[in-house]
Parts: C-alpha cells; sequence; structure tokens
C-alpha cells in the first residue's frame, strides 16, 4: 500500500521539497567537523576584519571601544596551543553534562528507568491512553534514548492491546519524545547543556553573567501540560480519525509485546521510588532551616551563585544513582559494586562523540571570543534589528523559526545551540532580551520540527516500529502524520511563551525576561 493512501492528492511539491531538504542535509558534514569550519570562517573573518573597531555596552552603564583581533597572528595560534588544553577541560557544558550522566547511566542501564515507565503505561484506562502515553514520553526524556527505544514501541503495543490503531499509539509518543523534547517536568541533562552554552554566548557581553541549569524550569513545567493537552487533541481528533484508513496488516509474530513487570522487578521499582523519595525529602529538610549551607549569605535558595544552584548537576548524580543502585541489587541486574561501575563506564563510553564535538566546539568558541567576532555581529544584529523598529515578540518569533528551519538539516540540540547561541544570545541582550529568554524561545524551535525530519538520527527507527503494524509505511507516511503534531506545537508553543512572557510568570530559577534584569 502507497502513502498516497492516508493522503490522496497529496502535493507533489511537497515530496520535491523534502527531497530537497534530505538531499542537502545528508550533504553536511558531521557536527565536530562543522566546528572546525567554523573555526577556520572565524580565523579568516578576524584576518579580513582585524582593527575593526565595536563600541560595545558595558554591564554597569557606560560603554568601551574593542577591536576585532586577527586570531591568524603568530601570537593568536601560540596563545591557542597553550590554552587549548584548559579550554577544553573548562568548556562550560562538559563537566556538568559528564557528572549528570553517570546517575542517569546508572538509573538507566539498571532497569529502574525501563521498569517505572511499563509501570505507568501498565494501569491506564483506554480512555486516557494518549495523555498518559504523551506524559511518560515526557517523562522518559531525562534517560534521553529511553524514550526512543522503549516507549514509542510501548505506544503502538498498548493502543493496539486496546483496540485504537497502534500507529496513533506511535505517533503520540514520538510527538512527545522527539517533538516536546524541551517540555519536561523533571530538570534533564539537556538543562545543563543549554545553560552552560547560553552562559557562554552571554559573557561575550558581559564576563560576569552566569545562567542557572534550571532558569527555564517554570516554562518546561507549563508546557509539558501543553504538551500533553494538545497532543491528546491532536492524536485523538486529528490523527488517529484519518489513520483508519491505513489497514493493520503486519505480521502478528513480529509484533512487540507488552510483558509485565516480574515480583522482583516491581519489588526493586518500589524500593528504587521509594529510594528516590527518601532522597527528595532529606533534601528539603536540609535546605528549609534559614542556616542552611544551601543558602547563600541574604539566605536565598534560588539566587543566583546559592550553593543550592550551584549543586544542582551533583543533585541530579544523587537522585538518580541512589534508587538505580537500590533498584538494580533487588531486581538482580547488579551482583556486585562492578556492575555498577560497569553501567558508568558503558554510559561515559557512548559520551565518545561528545567529548570529540566538545573539543571542536571549545576551540571555535575560544577563537570567536578572542577575536571579538561575537561582540561584532551583535552589536551590528542589534542595530539593524533596531532598526527595522520590530517588537521584541516579533523578534522571538523569528528566533523561533529561524532555529526550526536549522533544525531540519542539524539534528544535534547542542551542536545547533553551540553554533547559535554566541551569535543570537548576545544580539538579543543588545536589544534587551535576556539569555534565559533567548534559550525559552531555542528550545521551541529546536523542538518542534524534530518529528518531520529524516535526518533526525532515530526517524528510520520509528519508520521501522511502524511498519511492523503496516508494511506499507514510509518516510512520506510517517512526516505526513507528525506534520500535523509539528504545526500545532509550533504555534500553539510560540504563543504560550508570549503569553508567559506578557503576564510576567516565572520562566525559572533566575530566569528573567529583560537585560539588564528589571
Amino acid at each position: 500500500m502507497s502513502d498516497d493512501v492516508i493522503k490522496p492528492g497529496r502535493p507533489r511539491v511537497f515530496d520535491r521539497l523534502l527531497d530537497a531538504i534530505e538531499k542537502v542535509g545528508n550533504k553536511l558534514p558531521d557536527p565536530a567537523v562543522l566546528f572546525l569550519l567554523a573555526l577556520g570562517l572565524t580565523w579568516i573573518g578576524s584576518w579580513l576584519l582585524a582593527g575593526t573597531r565595536v563600541e560595545v555596552p558595558k554591564a554597569g552603564g557606560g560603554a568601551e571601544l574593542l577591536e576585532v583581533q586577527n586570531q591568524l597572528s603568530g601570537k593568536a595560534l601560540v596563545t591557542l596551543l597553550t590554552r587549548m588544553v584548559r579550554e577544553f577541560v573548562t568548556f562550560p557544558p562538559l563537566g556538568v553534562v559528564l557528572v549528570a550522566m553517570l546517575g542517569l547511566g546508572v538509573a538507566d542501564r539498571s532497569g529502574f528507568i525501563s521498569a517505572g515507565l511499563k509501570r505507568l503505561l501498565s494501569f491506564t484506562p483506554r480512555s486516557l491512553l494518549t495523555p498518559m502515553t504523551i506524559a511518560v514520553g515526557l517523562l522518559s526524556l531525562v534517560a534521553v534514548d529511553a524514550g526512543y527505544v522503549l516507549v514509542i514501541p510501548l505506544g503502538g503495543v498498548i493502543f493496539y492491546a486496546a483496540g485504537r490503531h497502534p500507529i496513533a499509539g506511535i505517533a503520540a509518543a514520538f510527538a512527545a519524545v522527539s517533538g516536546g523534547f524541551c517540555a519536561n517536568y523533571l530538570p534533564t541533562a539537556l538543562d545543563t547543556i543549554l545553560a552552560g552554552l547560553t552562559e557562554t554566548g552571554a559573557r561575550i557581553v558581559n564576563p560576569a553573567y552566569t545562567v542557572n541549569p534550571l532558569c527555564n524550569y517554570g516554562f518546561t513545567i507549563a508546557s509539558a501540560v501543553l504538551i500533553i493537552l494538545l497532543g491528546w487533541f491532536i492524536t485523538d481528533q486529528i490523527v488517529e480519525p484519518r489513520l483508519r484508513r491505513l489497514p493493520v496488516d503486519g505480521d502478528p509474530n513480529d509484533m512487540p509485546k507488552m510483558e509485565a513487570l516480574s515480583a522482583r522487578e516491581a519489588k526493586a521499582l518500589l524500593a528504587g521510588v521509594v529510594t528516590l523519595g527518601v532522597g527528595l525529602v532529606v533534601l528539603v529538610l536540609v535546605c528549609l532551616p534559614g542556616a542552611s549551607p544551601f543558602r547563600d549569605a541574604d539566605g536565598q535558595l534560588t539566587a543566583r551563585g546559592a550553593p543550592l544552584m550551584d549543586s544542582i548537576v551533583p543533585i541530579i548524580l544523587l537522585l538518580f544513582i541512589s534508587p538505580g543502585i537500590v533498584y538494580g541489587y533487588v531486581a538482580g541486574t547488579f551482583q556486585s559494586h562492578r556492575d555498577v561501575v560497569q553501567a558508568m563506564t558503558r554510559t561515559m563510553n557512548t559520551m565518545g562523540h561528545y567529548l570529540v564535538m566538545a573539543f571542536c566546539a571549545a576551540m571555535f568558541i575560544y577563537a570567536f571570543n578572542t577575536s571579538n567576532l561575537g561582540r561584532l555581529v551583535a552589536v551590528t544584529g542589534a542595530n539593524v534589528l533596531s532598526g527595522l523598529g520590530m517588537p521584541s515578540g516579533v523578534t522571538i518569533c523569528g528566533l523561533i523559526l529561524v532555529c526550526a528551519g536549522v533544525n531540519l538539516l542539524m539534528g544535534s540540540a547542542s551542536a545547533k545551540w553551540t553554533l547559535l547561541a554566541p551569535i543570537f544570545v548576545p544580539m538579543l541582550m543588545q536589544l534587551g532580551i535576556a539569555p534565559e529568554l533567548t534559550q525559552a524561545a531555542y528550545r521551541i524551535g529546536d523542538s518542534t520540527t524534530n518529528i518531520i525530519t529524516p535526518l533526525m538520527p532515530y526517524f528510520p527507527l520509528i519508520v521501522t516500529f511502524t511498519q511492523k503494524y503496516h508494511r506499507g509505511t514510509g518516510i512520506g507516511t510517517l512526516i505526513s502524520v507528525m506534520l500535523p503534531y509539528s504545526v500545532g506545537f509550533m504555534v500553539a508553543w510560540t504563543l504560550f511563551l508570549l503569553a508567559f512572557w506578557g503576564l510576567g510568570l516565572p520562566l525559572g530559577l533566575g530566569g528573567v525576561y529583560t537585560y539588564p534584569a528589571g
């Protein structure tokens, strides 16, 4: 059965557009090479513009005059060699990502996260299958890959078992895991990655600026509710009715099964959840006293620089590693401390490509910052935008569209923001828009087009999942199924951010809307 079954009369120009996007995207080099190319462009640009002066506003008022520094000079190249190791090991996202992944890796590889997701999906009534699938998909983002390899196929299984179209379950889970990638009610490693990159971009304008890893947490919690409700409506009212034209003609013997937790796994899950609960209670009790060591000199817990805020990543490590270890020992997936260490080791093995990318990115950002090209671009761009006289809200909408477009060709959230943050964050700071708001806008653009690009690494896997139920499913079929989510999420989520801003609701811990904060 062809893709046209569910999309009669689909314009062929749309097919050609998708083919063109796929062709261009496939020609892009690896993100690590992109950073090296950006480094080369920075060298050439700094050589051509060497001596160009730019007036940059100072954080405390007034302005300073800076010159573009030639990064191809002998002195600059030698300085890069002497600072290369230091710039890599102090690259803001590097340490926080590795530390957070140690805890998440233990919780994931012990089976604790998988067991929790299965339990959540197993007792849901048929009428609430869609919102629960989406809610669990968002929750699975804590473990990144768990959503793709567990929740999405399980979405098809539970919909099929309930007599609903299984591809609708896959679509709902895919929309949550990938289309709602930046909406969550629990902190994830992505929070620390993006905050580190945003802080790096902000320091082009203000070297003392810091960004809290949870600066968007209030917005992401509220966004999770939005994605659940909107995804529920799109699945039940738009996607599943159209999918009824697709027969379920897959091989029944090839369809995945929804296996219940064994008695031992259920006992281990309970022990892990209790351990997590105890950890949260202890954290609250330690933070409550006025003399808590987690408070700053003014007694604040959530102010920038407060010990609690500086400890977010180690706290995430402890809160996930503890129940992971408990679950592992009770369930039998861990037999000794060597298994725990092995779980951490295997998690770090998966970070090899990230380390290569981080090294190349660190070199690019060092040269970009040292050359003062970032400030030149920021000030020039801000002057152009100011001259256009566009409202700040229109500027934010434009940023979301740009990020969504880039996302069609470049899948990695951290890779895109590493390239875009040094440009957009300082540029919008010059217009009075805070880095935290710029980051929130980026998150929307980075999420909503994941589900319609064949270049997303897991896209072929999702096609394979759907082919278990309908053999004729192809890339075009899946894109057409996911397009309503992509458009709906982008429009509604953008309006939601503007409403958040207009009402002055807190973005998160230390998150502000204007720069300087007012």
